[in-house]
């Protein structure tokens, strides 16, 4: 111990803590938890279902911006591990479109397995919570982050910033020398704080993921101009209650799921002042660019209204 360096197995979450379980990859390809994912690694996991209404699209997209943020490190330097807690509907095929559908790069595994194996992978981890078995949708939207030889774990938020994420993954994992990203301007040449807006930060933090305004299309379309080309009301109960509103068949709400891919917006229980925020902020945004409307779903006026937000994945 005198003469330096860390004693191995000498942390106390290697192979007699987390279980050597088999998963099964989206390819179909059979791995065991520790042996092939974990061990001597420095890895990303969180836990989604392909059918969440709530926070995994949202989720996933995020991950998937930090995942780029990361570039090349991702499958060389760091894995990334997506859990599925519904292993009977996630079966590797459909773990696979999921992945697809979200447009994730190589270096990050979706797999599944038998529910009581994933069931003590989670609680090893620290990502299983009471409400998992009776209510899905309320499982924690986290995101464990560790580095197995040297023992050290650290929790986040899968919905955080990317660029915080990201930067946080590569130094606790990486170390400092290793960031993520071009690097930006230096703190001398940058802008002067701009004053909080809610609106502003409820659209970064949780539609920016899949939405932009003004920059075209991503996984959902473009906000700029929405208010102008939305009848309120159904924007309103839009934003609000989005899977409502696909399971009552609402024409705009099905066409805009179909175009885009079938990916969910989910519900993120948003109560009326922030729904009223964030609508606030995008037609504040102004119109939409020039010959936009013409890209858009036609559907029939008013009482549908003509085109969804797709805000919340």
């Amino acid at each position: 111990m005198l003469a330096g360096g860390p004693a191995v197995g000498a942390q106390p979450w290697g192979p007699g803590y987390f279980p050597n379980v088999p998963l099964v990859t989206q390819d179909g390809r059979t791995v065991r938890f520790y042996d092939d994912l974990l061990k001597g690694k420095a890895v990303v996991i969180n836990v989604i279902y392909t059918h969440c209404k709530d926070t995994c699209p949202l989720s996933t997209a995020n991950l998937v911006r930090v995942q780029k943020l990361l570039g090349d490190s991702v499958g060389k330097d760091i894995f990334f591990y997506t859990i599925t807690i519904d292993p009977e509907r996630d079966t590797p095929s459909v773990l696979k479109a999921y992945a697809e559908k979200f447009h994730v790069g190589p270096g990050w595994l979706f797999l599944t397995g038998k529910k009581d194996d994933i069931t003590l992978v989670q609680k090893k981890l620290g990502l299983w919570s009471r409400s998992d078995a009776s209510s899905p949708d309320g499982h924690l939207s986290s995101l464990m982050i560790g580095n197995e030889p040297t023992g050290q774990w650290m929790r986040q938020s899968t919905v955080d910033n990317p660029q915080f994420l990201a930067a946080k993954i590569s130094s606790f994992l990486l170390g400092w020398q290793k960031q993520p990203a071009t690097p930006g301007p230096s703190y001398t040449s940058a802008k002067p704080i701009e004053n909080p807006e809610a609106g502003r930060f409820l659209f970064r933090s949780a539609c920016s993921a899949c939405h932009t305004i003004g920059q075209g299309d991503s996984l959902g379309p473009d906000l700029k101009g929405i208010t102008s080309r939305r009848d309120k009301d159904w924007l309103r109960r839009f934003i609000k209650a989005p899977d409502q509103m696909l399971d009552q068949n609402d024409p705009t709400a099905m066409e805009l799921f179909m175009k885009y891919n079938r990916v969910r917006m989910p519900n993120l229980r948003l109560g009326d002042e922030d729904v009223e925020v964030l609508i606030h902020y995008l037609e504040s945004q102004g119109a939409a660019p020039q010959g936009q409307a013409d890209s858009q779903p036609s559907t029939p006026e008013p009482s549908g209204g003509a085109q969804g937000i797709r805000g919340r994945q």
